[in-house]
C-alpha cells in the first residue's frame, strides 16, 4: 500500500450515532433471501429508541418479498466526499410495525413518497421496524 491513498477512520460514539440518525430522512436496506441480496434505498424514522422504515407495495414489489424473507437486515446511512466520510450501519430483524399512526404523523416522520411507474390509488404503504440489534458508526478521523 505505498502508493495506495487512504484516509483512517474511527468509530463514532452513542452521541454522533443517535445524531447522524436524527439528523436524516433516508438511507439504504439490504435484505436476502438465501443466497439472493437486494439493496432498496428507502425513508426512514429515528427517534432514538426505534428506527422506521416506510415500504410500498403495488402488489408486485420485490422488496416485499425479500422483507418478508429477510430474517436480519442491515440499514446504512452514510455520507462521503473524496476526503471525509461517515457511515451508521444497524442490524437486526426486520418485521411489519405492529404501531399505530395516522397520516398526519405518518406525513411528519417521512418525507414525501416517490412514486415510480406505480399509481397511489394501487400503492399500499407498509412501516416496517428494524430491530436495533447491533449499532455500528464510523467516520473519517478529524472529522
Amino acid at each position: 500500500m505505498d502508493h495506495v491513498e487512504y484516509v483512517y477512520t474511527e468509530g463514532m460514539d452513542e452521541s454522533e450515532i443517535d445524531d447522524r440518525l436524527r439528523a436524516g430522512q433516508h438511507g439504504v436496506v439490504a435484505l436476502a433471501d438465501g443466497g439472493e441480496a437486494y439493496a432498496v434505498p428507502l425513508s426512514y424514522h429515528y427517534d432514538g429508541g426505534r428506527l422506521l422504515l416506510r415500504v410500498s407495495d403495488d402488489g408486485d414489489a420485490e422488496k416485499v418479498r425479500f422483507l418478508e424473507r429477510t430474517e436480519r437486515a442491515t440499514f446504512v446511512r452514510y455520507e462521503g466526499t473524496t476526503d471525509d466520510s461517515w457511515s451508521v450501519h444497524v442490524r437486526g430483524p426486520i418485521r411489519p410495525w405492529d404501531g399505530d399512526a395516522d397520516d398526519a404523523t405518518l406525513n411528519e416522520w417521512f418525507p414525501p413518497f416517490r412514486l415510480f411507474d406505480e399509481s397511489v390509488e394501487d400503492t399500499a404503504m407498509t412501516v416496517y421496524e428494524l430491530a436495533m440489534e447491533s449499532v455500528v458508526g464510523r467516520r473519517t478521523v478529524g472529522e
